[in-house]
């Protein structure tokens, strides 16, 4: 799996960063550790919100659209927590709190939450 990820400095929450990488947990550690060029003045960093990928080509595309313009646009609407007491429960993850290799992040809610979502797709397509 590749992975496509935002991170928010823990000291200055308007400090973000958008990366990918085929080790996900090496890769924050490595932001963490001031390895980084980008990331080493704003530590330390906390995830918070990763994307797989089956295929690098891919994530790297998505790595560049969410650095582009419109990108910026989207990220900031869809995948950037809001800031406060109404953060969502997912966000701001830490890299222990990771969702284990083969498993789909969120685990039976959000596979029921897509498969509903599928089934209205489905629904929608059918011609009566």
């Amino acid at each position: 799996m590749y992975y496509v990820y935002l991170l928010q400095s823990v000291d200055n929450p308007r400090r973000r960063y958008v990366g990918s990488s085929a080790d996900l947990r090496r890769r924050l550690g490595d932001h963490n550790s001031g390895r980084n060029a980008s990331t080493a003045t704003a530590g330390p960093w906390r995830l918070q919100t990763y994307l797989a990928f089956s295929a690098k080509a891919h994530a790297l595309a998505f790595e560049r659209y969410l650095k582009s313009g419109s990108g910026h646009a989207f990220a900031r609407k869809r995948l950037w927590a809001p800031s406060g007491p109404t953060q969502s429960s997912g966000a701001g993850r830490g890299v222990g709190d990771l969702d284990p290799p083969g498993e789909e992040p969120g685990g039976e809610e959000h596979r029921q939450a897509v498969g509903d979502r599928g089934d209205r797709e489905r629904r929608a397509g059918e011609h009566v």
